[in-house]
């Protein structure tokens, strides 16, 4: 009996040491216990029809994969608008929780798991349908180091999830019905923190170890609206796939870290702040002289402060095998989007890779722009108001 009970109270002080683990840990990314989000029990729904495509307003699910498409030559306009009626009617009923038609593992979609699935269309895509395109590729930046494996596409469909398996067969199903029509070209599949470990306004941390994304415009404000889509209810996405040189990274101290990135590692804030969300007061010098925020950092050179300006961030981390010397292959697939690529991501993609001290530890290596255009009602499909 005392050996019971001393077995029973070690198990408590066991529970109560782990949960105050947990508690200390949700404290450190910024998220009250409290608050986190319930995780999903696998039926959850997002809408899939409306004015505007589900994916970007949405609260990011903890799985994506992005699928790049190139169209076969000869797909033309009419062509197209089969491809995207059969893709939109897949993904209506994938989010559902339906099978789609013919969908031969039709027990794998019963559970959508806040599924989503947004199309994107590059000047490819435009240039097949014979339209002018409200997109164009890119500019160059001195610091890309851009892999054909990892750029462009005329289709993009970013499926996400709160379960792996949920994108595993929407990727499956969406990839095979599209087969007669365009040839995959790339598929990059990325994760975040899973559904209830942090709520949903708490700021992703990246494999740097950095929060990213403490500027995004707040979801459901005007000026989310402003920043993100247009008065049609269409928006601009910018797919960039950024190597982490974490073997380097792992070199730096705390300090250095935290100069090259502009914010305190633990919290987020800014070096002349206490909480993640503080503005930075870049004419704040120290007791030498010297700017507190560096004309390097990372916060410095990506700062907007016009909110029409700024643009919503989305990423996911990603995390390869290791190579045989163990060097690692992690990174982000950076995923913004924005009412107007031009007049609001490029500028600050040129002054990151002007001066951004980041650069030293990170690469460019894939990129790729799409227009997205407005959702759906029930009965038509996404793509209808360009080819129409």
């Amino acid at each position: 009996m005392r050996l019971r009970r001393r077995a029973a109270l070690s198990a408590g002080v066991a529970a109560a040491a782990a949960g105050a683990f947990a508690t200390a840990a949700a404290m450190q990314d910024g998220a009250s216990p409290s608050m986190a989000a319930q995780p999903s029990d696998g039926t959850t729904t997002e809408p899939f029809h409306g004015p505007r495509q589900a994916g970007v307003e949405t609260h990011a699910q903890a799985h994506a994969a992005f699928v790049s498409f190139g169209l076969h030559q000869g797909t033309d306009r009419a062509a197209l608008g089969r491809l995207l009626r059969l893709l939109s009617d897949d993904a209506a009923r994938l989010t559902r929780g339906e099978p789609p038609l013919a969908d031969t593992e039709a027990e794998l979609s019963l559970l959508p798991a806040r599924l989503t699935v947004t199309f994107g269309f590059g000047p490819g895509l435009y240039r097949a349908a014979g339209v002018a395109a409200p997109v164009r590729e890119l500019p160059g930046f001195p610091i890309d180091r851009l892999l054909p494996r990892w750029t462009g596409g005329d289709l993009l469909l970013q499926i996400c999830a709160d379960d792996p398996v949920t994108v595993a067969h929407a990727q499956r199903v969406l990839v095979k019905d599209a087969r007669p029509f365009a040839a995959v070209r790339w598929v990059q599949q990325g994760f975040r923190r899973g559904r209830g470990i942090q709520d949903d306004t708490q700021t992703q941390r990246n494999l740097l170890g950095q929060l990213d994304g403490t500027r995004n415009p707040e979801i459901g404000t005007p000026s989310f609206a402003a920043a993100v889509w247009r008065p049609d209810g269409s928006s601009t996405m910018v797919v960039r796939r950024i190597r982490a040189e974490m073997e380097r990274w792992d070199q730096l101290g705390r300090r250095d870290k935290e100069l090259a990135v502009g914010r305190r590692l633990d919290t987020g804030a800014p070096l002349t702040g206490i909480r993640e969300r503080d503005e930075p007061d870049f004419a704040a010098v120290d007791a030498t002289g010297l700017p507190v925020m560096p004309d390097f950092a990372h916060v410095t050179r990506a700062h907007v402060s016009d909110e029409a300006l700024r643009i919503l961030r989305r990423p996911y981390n990603y995390d390869g095998a290791p190579g045989a010397d163990g060097r690692a292959d992690s990174g982000l697939i950076f995923v913004s989007f924005q009412a107007d690529v031009e007049r609001q991501f490029v500028p600050i993609q040129r002054r990151l890779a002007e001066r951004d001290l980041l650069n030293e530890w990170i690469t460019p290596i894939g990129s790729a722009v799409f227009a997205v255009p407005p959702g759906c009602a029930p009965g038509g499909w996404v793509g209808d108001q360009v080819l129409h």
